[in-house]
């Protein structure tokens, strides 16, 4: 699932001073000049105040935008334009060099590739860079996992509707379909954008038409009936220390954490192609965020991984459940300076240590003209309802959905009863929120 860069609403820069920053309120947590200085590369008020709480130097390295909040509030802020590459994009590297950054953590997936290029400078290990390329390219990285021994869908890329065309009637020659059987269907995706941007499942010919010019060239793959499920893991000196196993409810619209016994039975399995993707990817710190299937058949295929937080507010969710900061997490794992001993000590047991489910859904309009938000009885009145961040709208006729879309805010829950939370993130489907 997908997180995008967003500048601050105009309700927000409006007020400027956010009296819940500890940067604010003075009480900041010192900072040990002993361990790593960070970049948080992107914009996330809730990964600020995680780095105020916890004891690294840190700087934010964002849009122009945010300069007047961050000097408002007391946030180290760096100006930059990750829209733009030109030759002058090693001097943000340089800075932050000069400046004795010892890394650069990735908050978005336009940032991936930017944390790649400045961390092979900071730690002078060209190799970064192209390893992030991978995390950034969704051809490239199906390639390495296949290198890899990593069981992957028939994939290849698309340029123009032909080759998608010609794709489609390939994978369903390939499964013996005959005239007049439904296609088994494909999906397309943008090659570079997160979760499910620019994600569009084709089952017939004419799905291909709209598909707008500017989008090619595209990613294709042949689809996977299966369970699919996300992770978050911790990596520190190239193993596992932390490891989260999301439960998708339908696919871009809710997901919660823990998970079930049923999908924690596959813990063991799950691990084990964790491990076989740190291997093959070579990575030695960091969080990832992979997505898998399991099919039918007990087979487990690989998805996509990314190299930053997962969208829909999981790190929140994270934090809900077992009660520790997961952009903390991150900062950790990436920091150089940090000990094997001070790793293992942070995180909780995976399950045992969680005080309760967390979950969130995506809120889409179901209706084509509206006029207010009116919350459902049937979501603020369950005992699992802890809070939303769903607004007015500022326009009656609600746009056409592009592919998957962009859901217009979260509904977040939490309970002791997992199956009932699935239930519950399920009928969320057929409320209406905006009416």
């Amino acid at each position: 699932m997908s997180k995008e860069i967003q500048a601050p609403t105009e309700q927000v820069i409006s007020g400027w001073t956010d009296p819940t920053l500890d940067s604010v309120r003075g009480t900041e947590t010192p900072k040990d000049p002993d361990k790593g200085y960070i970049a948080l590369l992107g914009w996330s008020v809730n990964a600020i105040k995680a780095a105020q709480k916890f004891d690294r130097r840190y700087v934010v390295v964002a849009p122009e935008w945010a300069a007047d909040f961050c000097e408002a509030n007391n946030i180290p802020f760096i100006s930059w334009d990750f829209a733009r590459l030109n030759d002058r994009s090693m001097e943000i590297a340089q800075r932050l060099k000069a400046d004795g950054v010892d890394v650069a953590i990735p908050l978005f997936e336009e940032t991936v590739e930017w944390s790649g290029a400045i961390n092979s400078v900071l730690m002078d290990k060209p190799r970064m860079y192209g390893q992030s390329i991978l995390f950034r390219d969704k051809a490239l990285m199906k390639r390495r996992a296949q290198l890899g021994g990593i069981r992957v869908g028939i994939f290849e890329e698309a340029y123009e509707k032909d080759d998608i065309i010609r794709f489609m009637k390939r994978v369903n020659q390939t499964l013996l379909k005959l005239d007049g059987d439904p296609n088994d269907p494909i999906h397309v995706k943008a090659f570079d954008k997160a979760g499910c941007l620019g994600h569009r499942m084709i089952r017939e010919i004419e799905d291909i038409d709209k598909i707008p010019d500017e989008e090619y060239p595209l990613l294709m793959e042949s689809h996977l009936d299966g369970w699919e499920f996300a992770v978050e893991a911790w990596v520190h000196d190239g193993e596992i220390k932390f490891l989260n196993i999301s439960e998708y409810v339908t696919l871009g619209y809710s997901v919660f954490v823990p998970a079930t016994k049923e999908l924690e039975s596959w813990r063991g399995a799950i691990t084990k192609q964790i491990e076989k993707l740190i291997k093959t990817f070579d990575i030695k710190f960091g969080q990832i965020h992979p997505e898998y299937f399991v099919t039918s058949d007990g087979e487990m295929y690989f998805g996509e991984v990314a190299y930053r937080p997962p969208g829909f507010k999981a790190f929140e969710l994270i934090e809900r459940a077992y009660g520790f900061s997961a952009y903390q997490a991150s900062i950790l794992v990436f920091d150089p300076k940090s000990t094997k001993e001070e790793v293992d000590a942070f995180f909780p047991r995976e399950v045992e240590d969680a005080t309760c489910y967390a979950g969130c859904f995506g809120v889409y309009p179901r209706r084509r003209v509206v006029s207010k938000l009116e919350m459902p009885k049937e979501t603020t009145e369950h005992p699992y309802f802890e809070s939303h961040e769903l607004v007015a709208p500022t326009e009656e006729t609600v746009p056409d959905r592009s592919a998957f879309g962009t859901h217009w805010g979260l509904v977040f829950f939490a309970g002791d009863d997992p199956l009932k939370l699935r239930d519950l993130l399920k009928a969320q489907e057929e409320l209406d929120f905006y009416v």
